[in-house]
């Protein structure tokens, strides 16, 4: 794999996130404070033991604003998880999201017909990045036509917490670090806050209005609550999407003998899709907090420790998937956790799947002889996905 990466121009210091394996699936950084876990089956039982590997990581940092935390259900766990959750899971029900299936191809064919009859084009930009923007931002009731707000925040925001990350920096180094996150993401907040403010005037059939007029044991959500939660359901609604497109279309490109299949047997692109999902892992990395003192992979953790969770490491464990480094069709079972696992499951992952195949399908239909230039990657040690992606059309 990291003669892969080399071949498809990853950055030096990211080709052991993306491939490198670990020596060990448990270590412990002495000068971060950190402990990173690499392999699967530790990894499978953090996320299926949330009471003792807890979601609430900003509780070690008292610097960390509680208006960034309030109905953030990446930090939470138990009761007041489900009842967050269950707020919007309404809206991703099967049958919700595969009606959204007519809308997706529709939206899909009108951003390629303005790249028809082109020699190349840059796939992001033309399809990977708008489609699922489009489609989350018509769920959530605010404009489409904001995109470029959304990207350019988006990515402002992940590059400043793209800086390796020490528990032993200092508390001043630490509460500058998020003082910086918290500034950059005012813009965005703002924007949502605006929208909710809106909805309570007026409101309508959108996921901003019920988010507004939900109520929880009898209180309705704060402002807080309410733009946490919806700036959550912006980004991931439409990242991993992103990534997942980029990241297909990219093994196809080089796995020639698998694409074929897929070509030849269009009911194999799911197969390819979640195998790309394993062998580059959108959202690489995942973090929790030893609630009490807890053994792990042989490992003693004492309570109250920050976790680095290389979701993309563990998704090629040879201990788990054979022959880890391959793009492999047919691959059973395929127990990626590029979603996660458990209660914090990614509520979002059937739509993020029925985009991509969606997607994936019909790019496929119009560009047959589709062929990939050099790529480049998002520079995050937190994401693992192309920035750009030219394609050669063959016309």
């Amino acid at each position: 794999m990291t003669a892969l990466a080399t071949e498809w121009g990853m950055p030096e210091a990211q080709f052991w996130l993306h491939g490198r394996r670990p020596e060990n699936p448990i270590e412990y950084v002495e000068k971060q404070g950190i402990w990173n876990v690499y392999g699967h089956p530790e990894m499978m039982e953090i996320l299926q033991n949330p009471a003792t590997f807890g979601s609430n990581t900003a509780r070690l940092f008292p610097e960390f604003p509680k208006e960034l935390t309030e109905g953030n259900l990446i930090n939470m766990d138990g009761l007041e998880h489900r009842k967050l959750r269950k707020l919007v899971s309404h809206a991703f029900t099967p049958k919700v999201v595969a009606d959204l299936e007519p809308r997706i191809a529709q939206l899909t064919h009108e951003l390629l017909d303005q790249v028809d009859g082109q020699e190349s084009f840059e796939l992001v930009h033309a399809l990977a990045y708008p489609l699922p923007v489009i489609v989350i931002a018509e769920l959530l009731g605010v404009p489409a036509s904001d995109r470029d707000k959304f990207k350019e925040w988006v990515d402002r925001l992940f590059e400043v917490n793209n800086a390796e990350f020490s528990l032993k920096e200092g508390r001043e180094k630490i509460t500058k670090a998020i003082d910086d996150s918290v500034e950059l993401q005012k813009p965005l907040r703002e924007y949502l806050l605006a929208h909710a403010n809106e909805r309570r005037k007026q409101p309508r059939e959108d996921l901003i209005t019920k988010l507004v007029q939900a109520e929880v044991d009898g209180e309705k959500l704060s402002d807080d609550g309410v733009v946490n939660f919806a700036n959550l359901l912006l980004i991931a609604g439409h990242i991993t999407t992103t990534m997942l497109l980029g990241n297909t279309t990219l093994c196809l490109d080089h796995y020639a003998q698998e694409a074929a299949k897929v070509k030849a047997d269009r009911s194999l692109l799911p197969e390819a899709i979640e195998e790309s999902l394993r062998l580059l892992t959108p959202f690489a990395t995942l973090a929790r907090v030893t609630e009490t003192e807890v053994e792990l992979g042989g490992r003693q953790i004492p309570k109250d420790q920050l976790l680095m969770t290389w979701v993309s490491a563990a998704n090629r464990d040879p201990r788990q998937f054979p022959e880890p480094d391959e793009f492999r069709l047919g691959r059973e079972p395929n127990p990626h956790l590029a979603f996660g696992k458990g209660v914090h499951f990614c509520i979002g992952a059937p739509l993020a799947r029925l985009e991509g195949r969606v997607a994936m399908n019909i790019l496929l239909d119009r560009f047959p002889e589709l062929s990939v230039e050099q790529p480049t990657f998002i520079p995050s040690r937190q994401l693992c996905g192309v920035r750009s992606l030219t394609l050669r059309t063959g016309r």
